[in-house]
């Protein structure tokens, strides 16, 4: 294994994002001194170099600095091609992909399918809205099953029969309990 203090650390092994060349800040080594700052201010910058330098009749700095400016125009250039490539680029995507929408409702409009059926949710416990009381209060849901289950359940027998009686009917055989046979 190698040990981590072999190994170079020069910037050629650096990762090299370029990202926004516009609003990144440099660092550039004129004559003159560093010019520090965007494309345009460092273009700026060795442009008014340039004048002063032809203003004191020192043509070969004058062309010195409007060499450093050319470079700073070039990657500034550069970048706004870039930038303006990706632009249209979006903008072709952009455009084809409302062309297909356009296409797909066309279709749409030009074969009627069956209208997509309301989606019913699913059914739900109904509560009784008025509760047979009406006391204007709201019945709750424990309320509910309880009434529920009274009126579902049956009878007791004894009740039953009794009610059966009450009617003048005789009460049901296969209600009727069976009774063990009497020995004769």
């Amino acid at each position: 294994m190698r040990s981590s203090k072999s190994r170079s650390r020069s910037k050629g092994n650096r990762n090299r994002s370029v990202g926004n060349i516009i609003n990144r800040v440099f660092d550039s080594s004129g004559p003159e001194g560093k010019v520090r700052g965007t494309p345009q201010q460092i273009i700026d910058k060795y442009t008014q170099l340039a004048r002063d330098a032809q203003l004191s009749n020192d043509r070969v700095a004058a062309e010195n600095f409007l060499q450093h400016a050319e470079h700073y125009t070039r990657l500034l250039g550069e970048a706004m091609r870039e930038i303006e490539a990706r632009r249209e680029q979006q903008e072709r995507e952009q455009r084809e992909r409302q062309q297909a929408r356009e296409e797909q409702r066309r279709q749409q409009q030009q074969s009627p399918a069956a209208p997509p059926e309301p989606v019913v949710p699913a059914a739900a416990e109904v509560i009784d809205p008025v509760p047979e009381s009406d006391s204007g209060l709201v019945e709750t849901p424990e309320e509910s099953r309880a009434r529920r289950r009274s009126s579902r359940g049956r009878k007791p027998r004894a009740q039953q029969e009794a009610q059966q009686e009450a009617q003048g009917e005789a009460p049901d055989a296969s209600d009727a309990p069976e009774a063990p046979e009497a020995a004769e």
